[in-house]
């Protein structure tokens, strides 16, 4: 079994070089998955000079672990819109969501981009009764605007006890999707990987973009990150919280052309893929980041889940992070003049990725765009108990990492220890290596766990993660953990 996701098998990607020079653009996009690239996309055939860059390497991070799933069926998420709005507001959702369908399929078409796009039906289930009252409910909301059926049973043998199926839904390669994006656009903007932005500067009419190489001025800047870490005004880690879920790939038989996902808290999430082998991805095991660390014991419990009702070859296990929103719409558009933000989509980032691509296009070219105050990042927020109960989840996760360092699943190889004040932490590998590490998140001073799964120093409150080393490897933070060295 492969610790990583199946998306990142077999891939032959172009290079791109490193920023080394100071350069100048009109629009710097920060981040190069679906939602960097979608904005790439759509602002193309513009005039303007436009840059984008990438801390590792292209479609590597959350658009690589995703599932790959086009559908508006999405979980119970329509029926909490509408708890919290009103019937305009859940039905534009829907239609963004339906246009972003489209955009995908017409975008994968006429560039003839080789993704794997296949149509599939999608369902969204209950597999235990109390929750069948949601299925119903939402069939009342979209039987008007959506070709919708009420189903009693899913096309393979699992639990359920009511199921709504829509047909005009699809899954893809994700990866390969957005690789031929950035084949589509890279005649007509710059890009740029292992450039890691650390730092924006506001300067007259102009916006500072550091890295440790060299600096990039623009005029305008466009956030596509996952966890968006330039905009502390914004108090972003008090809107959101990051939910970690367990991704599983086995090999069946044959593939089904459906893919599926039930309401319940505990979600399964069930789709196919057919490679030079057929799998089945399941998705379980979510929850708060905070409450995810024990990787090793949470893979388990994926895998044991995909052996038991699903099939027991098992190829693949890997974990991704989805940022969550209290009001459970998107953060898509200006957050102030020319400074853009495309985050917070609730675990369907593929048709929000999309779709933010296209509203930011529309905005920076004076477009309208009939979803702009739908997703406007500074909304007026309608759901304070929900906000509150946020702040309280990532105050108890703060908490919780000073309080508990040496985890209770830490083998012999792994421990916490204080000298002279500092807290370290320290990994010795298979060959009697110590690797030690500053056990401070450089972000927001969480300190670290260690993820079994990937030998890595993770942060439990916003997903930071480093190697053994103290290297970062994902953000939101920007700087190491390795010990400084002192200078004689």
């Amino acid at each position: 079994m492969k610790n990583k996701s199946i998306w990142q098998e077999n891939i032959v990607k172009s290079k791109f070089p490193t920023l080394s020079v100071n350069i100048e653009c009109d629009t710097l996009i920060i981040g190069g998955g679906i939602t960097g690239f979608s904005c790439a996309y759509f602002l193309r055939n513009s005039k303007e000079k436009i840059v984008l860059v990438e801390s590792n390497k292209i479609a590597n991070g959350a658009t690589s672990k995703s599932t790959g799933k086009l559908t508006y069926l999405q979980e119970d998420l329509i029926t909490k819109i509408k708890d919290i709005y009103d019937d305009d507001t859940y039905l534009k959702y829907v239609e963004s969501q339906k246009e972003a369908i489209s955009l995908a399929k017409k975008i994968i078409l006429e560039n003839k981009i080789r993704c794997d796009l296949e149509s599939v039906n999608s369902y969204i289930f209950s597999d235990n009764l109390i929750k069948s009252n949601v299925i119903k409910k939402t069939y009342k909301l979209l039987k008007n605007n959506s070709s919708v059926k009420l189903k009693r049973k899913l096309p393979i043998k699992t639990v359920c006890h009511k199921a709504l199926e829509a047909n005009d839904t699809f899954v893809f390669h994700p990866v390969k999707f957005v690789l031929g994006l950035s084949e589509i656009v890279k005649e007509k903007i710059d890009i740029y990987e292992r450039t890691r932005v650390t730092k924006i500067d506001k300067q007259d009419n102009y916006f500072i973009a550091h890295t440790p190489s060299g600096n990039i001025k623009a005029k305008r800047i466009i956030l596509a990150l996952h966890y968006p870490f330039f905009i502390n005004p914004f108090f972003f880690p008090f809107k959101t919280s990051i939910e970690k879920s367990f991704l599983v790939a086995g090999e069946v038989n044959r593939t089904r052309p459906f893919s599926a996902i039930n309401v319940n808290k505990k979600v399964t999430s069930i789709r196919y893929y057919k490679s030079y082998k057929n799998y089945i991805i399941l998705v379980s095991e979510n929850g708060s980041l905070n409450s995810n660390i024990d990787n090793i014991k949470k893979q388990d419990n994926a895998i044991w889940n995909t052996r038991s009702n699903f099939t027991p070859e098992i190829d693949y296990c890997w974990s991704n992070y989805d940022i969550m929103t209290s009001d459970h719409l998107p953060f898509i558009g200006e957050l102030e003049e020319n400074l853009y933000i495309a985050t917070g989509y609730n675990t369907w980032g593929m048709t929000n990725g999309i779709i933010a691509g296209k509203v930011i296009s529309d905005l920076i070219q004076n477009h309208d765009s009939i979803y702009k105050d739908l997703f406007n990042p500074r909304r007026d927020e309608k759901n304070i108990p929900n906000i509150i109960k946020f702040n309280l989840m990532n105050g108890l996760s703060f908490v919780n990492t000073k309080l508990n360092k040496n985890r209770l699943f830490y083998r012999k190889n792994v421990k916490i220890i204080k000298e002279n004040g500092i807290y370290y932490g320290i990994y010795i590998d298979e060959n009697k290596n110590v690797h030690k590490v500053y056990n401070q998140c450089p972000h927001m001073k969480c300190n670290l766990s260690f993820n079994y799964q990937t030998n890595t120093w993770d942060c439990p409150c916003h997903g930071s993660r480093f190697d053994i080393d103290g290297n970062i490897i994902y953000g939101p933070s920007v700087e190491n953990i390795k010990i400084k060295k002192e200078v004689k």
